[in-house]
């Protein structure tokens, strides 16, 4: 039987998780696309995914939840010896997720994202669960996409 994936759960799966604080987003992105894609992706791997939020460390740089899904691209297409040339298909499929979310919401920076926002308030919370969905979503179609796995909404 051929693999088959449901974004729309991958999405609202990420969402709860974060919403629930289960995870913060880029864990989140990471654990659903373990349940979801690969079950064989090692539970170190969210473990890897743990200085991502809120934009690296609390720093407010570059979105977790985009940092979660370039750290699940990695997996799947990564290189893991030196000098192979495969990465730059992960260079690729990296930039292709940060420029979807760029195109979405004009920036990758927290800081922005978040400007006058109290961190943990009811509009950061939405924002940012809303922003882990998205992310969980475009990361599973990217790698659906490139490892031929049939997709449903």
């Amino acid at each position: 039987m051929e693999k088959e994936i449901n974004l729309g759960d991958i999405k609202k799966e990420a969402e709860k998780y974060y919403a629930e604080g289960d995870y913060y987003c880029s864990e989140a992105i990471v654990a659903v696309i373990k349940k979801y894609i690969d079950s064989n992706i090692p539970k170190e791997a969210i473990a890897m995914a743990s200085g991502f939020p809120v934009g690296i460390g609390g720093s407010k740089c570059v979105c977790g939840a985009v940092s979660g899904g370039i750290i699940s691209l990695g997996y799947f297409f990564g290189r893991t010896d030196p000098k192979d040339e495969q990465v730059n298909k992960t260079l690729e499929l990296a930039n292709e997720l940060q420029q979807s979310f760029k195109d979405n919401h004009k920036v990758l920076c927290c800081k922005v994202l978040t400007k006058n926002m109290e961190m943990g308030s009811d509009i950061h919370m939405k924002q940012c669960v809303e922003f882990t969905g998205e992310i969980a979503k475009k990361t599973a179609e990217i790698i659906a996409r490139e490892l031929n796995i049939k997709t449903i909404e």
